[in-house]
This record gives structure tokens, C-alpha cells and sequence, in this order.
């Protein structure tokens, strides 16, 4: 296997929780019902995620955010699921596994997306 793409992304967890407050509908635009109900450090992580996995796949324009959702092992280990637009992105670079990590401590959300072939 051969690493074909790497994101990071860091996401400050009030001022995200601002803009979740402060634009009506954020919340279901950027995360599946899995993960909306989610504490607000974990959607932050989230989110970062998901920022992470588009610089991964090189900013390409059209994917929909519904389309990559983090689920979590039965161990605890978070997951892309990746489906629609966000599938097509990952298939087209080559990629045939997309790895993710997440974390949140001091007001900041973090996570780095590594995509294998």
C-alpha cells in the first residue's frame, strides 16, 4: 500500500458551536443523524474530520457532507463511512482505505485523514 493523500484540519470548539447557534440548519447541512446528537467537542472533531478528508482528496468542488460519516468501532476507534459524492472522490484518486484521527483537548479540535491505494 502507498499513501496517496494526507489532511489535517483543527477546528476551535466554542467558536464552531457559535456557528452552529448562529446559522440554522449547520447542523443537519454538516453531519448525518448519527452524528448530529453528538456532544459539540466530538461534532467539532467531526467536522475537522471531514475538512481533513477533502484536503486528502485534493479540495475537489461537489461532494456533500452527508456523504462521509464518522461511526465509531465497537472499541471506540472512529471510521469513515463514505458513500454518493464522497465515494466517487475516494474511488476516483485511487484511494481503497481512508484512515482517520480525531481528538479534542483545550478548545480545539483536531483530526488527520491518511488515504492509502
Amino acid at each position: 500500500m502507498a499513501v496517496i493523500g494526507v489532511g489535517i484540519d483543527v477546528c476551535d470548539i466554542e467558536r464552531f458551536g457559535l456557528s452552529l447557534e448562529r446559522t440554522p440548519g449547520l447542523r443537519e447541512r454538516l453531519f448525518t443523524p448519527g452524528e448530529a446528537t453528538r456532544p459539540l467537542a466530538s461534532l467539532a472533531a467531526r467536522f475537522a474530520a471531514k475538512e481533513a478528508l477533502a484536503k486528502a482528496l485534493g479540495a475537489p468542488v461537489g461532494m456533500s457532507w452527508q456523504d462521509a460519516e464518522i461511526v465509531s468501532e465497537s472499541t471506540g476507534r472512529p471510521r469513515f463511512e463514505v458513500r454518493g459524492t464522497v465515494a466517487d472522490q475516494v474511488r476516483a484518486c485511487g484511494a481503497t482505505s481512508v484512515h482517520v484521527s480525531l481528538s479534542h483537548d483545550a478548545g480545539v479540535a483536531s483530526a488527520v485523514v491518511v488515504l492509502e491505494s
